[in-house]
């Protein structure tokens, strides 16, 4: 045999692809392990289920601000416990809520349990802030300012007034709108994400919530500063009352 007659003999071309094969198996299998980082193992009624690849073995992650978190997490569908009861006796049963339906963290409410500490920009400064500690920012001239303005309810009754907003400084848009209602225990401000409000030249609607049910929504523990899970149980809370703010709205349409 002639040197460099190899190719001759051998399908070169064919080991190829074989071995393209067995590189793009393999990333398939990589990329659906690592998928499992986030919501495995699951907790069903018939005990833990991993599905059919084993869930990956822990792995550190080093955070911006020098937290260290684990993925997956060891107490994964353990930490947002629900305020549910089955509808029936069953396995596979639908839930409804135990109590109060817009804390239920069922449905449109439900939730997870992001981290308790506020979200930063590349700065270091809190990502979310309100308007009024931000001089050189304001409302444009062209779009209605809703501060000053009525805060009214799914039915149209008035439930508060609104009196700031709160910027996401990176990307420049507006997340909450701040109200002043009444609870039972006198006037309160509570947050309202801005995608369940309405902007009106005469007013706020917020069709999710009735105006009794404003009180009720989460409040920061902080002045002027929101954590990633209190963003997470507001809009959880505003998204209950879209299915549960009354018993109408849970009934079908037809």
């Amino acid at each position: 045999m002639s040197k460099g007659a190899f190719t001759a003999y051998f399908d070169v071309a064919q080991l190829v692809l074989y071995m393209f094969w067995i590189f793009f198996a393999g990333l398939i299998w990589y990329l659906v392990r690592e998928n499992r980082r986030e919501g495995y193992p699951m907790i069903a009624d018939r005990g833990i289920v991993e599905g059919w690849l084993p869930v990956p073995e822990p792995k550190m992650y080093l955070l911006a601000n020098g937290e260290k978190v684990y993925a997956p997490r060891s107490n994964s569908g353990a930490e947002s416990p629900i305020k549910a009861e089955r509808l029936e006796g069953h396995g596979g049963s639908a839930y409804v809520p135990a109590g109060d339906p817009l804390e239920a963290g069922i449905g449109p409410g439900s939730w997870t349990a992001r981290a308790d500490h506020t979200d930063l920009d590349h700065e270091g400064n809190p990502r979310i802030r309100p308007l009024s500690a931000l001089p050189e920012y304001g409302v444009s001239e062209r779009d209605p300012d809703p501060r000053g303005m009525t805060l009214f309810d799914g039915k149209g009754e008035a439930a508060g007034t609104v009196v700031e907003l709160w910027l996401d400084m990176p990307e420049m848009i507006f997340r909450y709108l701040e109200a002043e209602v009444q609870g039972p225990a006198g006037s309160v401000r509570v947050l309202v994400p801005m995608t369940f409000a309405r902007v009106r030249r005469d007013g706020v609607r917020v069709h999710a919530l009735l105006a009794h049910q404003f009180a009720g929504i989460p409040r920061p523990r902080q002045p002027g500063q929101l954590t990633l899970l209190e963003e997470e149980r507001i809009a959880s809370y505003c998204g209950g009352g879209l299915l549960y703010a009354e018993p109408s709205r849970a009934e079908p349409l037809i």
